[in-house]
């Protein structure tokens, strides 16, 4: 019997460390190695955490074909990718769409100018946000990005310019913060 029960506790650890093992963590967030997005197998290329004010407002994943610390390889329009981000702060739907308009100013001044009904579109899209919540954006070649909250598809945008846009605003010149874009590129 005891020989029994030291096999059953060895096999339940083993399985705890091998599930540890196949997740990357920050500051309690866990996140999957890999994901799957339109039919291609992504990883996780790095974990990312976004502070205002010293307030830490969500964790960030980073999912790609290949990892890369190039983040001009990642917001190029020829590979899928994928941002996961985990809230651990409510913020309210103007705060967000504040946030993101601040962002794309930041890094795709031209982008503003060019693709505002697209940008519309995803801030139209937008909702407030608790402890928990998940964003995610997928931006797959031939298809588009696709914004969902919590698991719901909100919103799809065509062509490759808004998917490399959107992407600047974690990996472009000014991102929200220097160690989330550092973290999602795996430095």
């Amino acid at each position: 019997m005891r020989k029994v029960l030291i096999s059953t506790i060895f096999m339940i650890l083993t399985l705890v460390f091998a599930i540890e093992l196949n997740a990357a963590s920050l500051v309690g967030v866990s996140m999957p190695d890999t994901v799957q997005a339109g039919g291609k197998n992504l990883v996780l290329n790095g974990l990312g955490l976004r502070t205002k004010f010293m307030v830490k407002v969500y964790v960030a994943g980073l999912y790609v074909e290949q990892k890369t610390t190039d983040p001009a390889v990642i917001i190029g329009p020829n590979t899928s990718k994928r941002i996961v981000m985990q809230f651990l702060h409510s913020a309210s739907n103007s705060q967000m769409a504040d946030a993101f308009n601040d962002s794309f100013s930041d890094n795709s001044p031209d982008g503003v100018k060019t693709m505002k009904a697209d940008i519309d579109r995803l801030l139209g899209a937008l909702e407030s946000v608790k402890v928990g919540d998940q964003m995610v954006f997928t931006y797959l070649p031939g298809t588009g990005t696709t914004f969902a909250i919590n698991g719901r598809e909100k919103v799809i945008i065509a062509g490759p310019a808004f998917g490399s846009m959107l992407f600047s605003v974690w990996l472009g010149p000014k991102p929200p913060n220097a160690d989330l874009k550092k973290g999602l590129l795996g430095q």
